[in-house]
């Protein structure tokens, strides 16, 4: 046997309130182990270099880049993926029935990412402004929507209110912005 044998490891852990062991190499990315091994393709990898967002999935609770992990670093992980967000009667959760309602999302690619960055960062800050749903989702790089569907989503996730008087209040708080450049030139 060559010295330069890499040998699998076995790693155990829970991804959407299921336990799984995987063999895979120790280099092998949590992203992929997901994707490839689990067959779990809600996991979108855009950048595999931690900045798009694509990939974001909880770990023990935290929303995490799963490019920039090791699956072998996961053994005896709690993991939700975006898979596992729905309710538990399949319906979709607060912050995904948002997104439909809202048109937060166009192509769909960054969406998974989105949503588990928003459910983390909800749970943790249940009545956030405006300003402190664009830092959170800041990490999270998205291409066709302009982010303001996105912004109403988690508005609407956070408030528990009906989508038209989420973008009616978007509608206004945009106009004052206006009304304030403008009386500044």
């Amino acid at each position: 046997m060559s010295s330069d044998t890499i040998h699998n490891v076995t790693v155990s852990m829970t991804v959407n309130g299921r336990g799984h062991t995987v063999s895979c190499q120790p280099r092998k990315l949590l992203s992929d182990a997901l994707r490839e091994d689990l067959h779990l393709t809600g996991t979108h990898v855009g950048c595999e270099h931690g900045a798009c967002g694509a990939c974001t999935v909880l770990v023990d609770g935290a929303a995490v880049r799963s490019c920039l992990l090791f699956a072998a670093q996961m053994n005896g992980a709690d993991i939700t993926t975006v898979e596992g967000m729905a309710n538990p009667d399949g319906s979709l959760n607060t912050v995904q029935q948002a997104m439909q309602d809202c048109h937060g999302l166009q192509c769909g690619f960054c969406t998974p990412g989105i949503v588990v960055t928003l459910t983390a960062f909800l749970r943790d800050h249940p009545d956030p402004t405006d300003h402190e749903i664009r830092v959170a989702i800041s990490g999270n790089l998205c291409r066709c929507t302009g982010y303001h569907g996105i912004v109403n989503a988690a508005r609407q996730a956070a408030r528990g209110e009906p989508a038209s008087s989420v973008e009616a209040q978007s509608s206004e708080s945009q106009s004052s912005e206006s009304q304030k450049l403008e009386s500044q030139s």
